[in-house]
């Protein structure tokens, strides 16, 4: 199980694996700066250490701009300005 904080902002990551979970769950996270959090993604380099783990580039649409980061198990979690 792996912790990680962003200032006051903490959440886990385990090793453990349901498939069904993962092919049918999403979770979007509202946030104030959303590039200052995807630079601490990046600057974090976690695909190094966790293979599996991508962040994807700031996507900008007409209703929000958003990245997604996809954690060890798969589960893809887009972070939302």
């Amino acid at each position: 199980m792996s912790y990680f904080l962003i200032q006051d902002f903490g959440f886990y990551l385990q090793d453990y694996y349901v498939k069904d979970w993962i092919d049918n769950s999403m979770v979007f996270l509202e946030i104030k700066d959303l590039p200052r959090i995807y630079q601490e993604f990046i600057a974090m380099n976690l695909p190094a250490e966790y293979p599996t783990v991508r962040v994807s580039d700031i996507q900008k649409n007409d209703w929000v701009e958003v990245f997604f980061e996809h954690d060890p198990m798969g589960w893809q979690i887009g972070w939302v300005n």
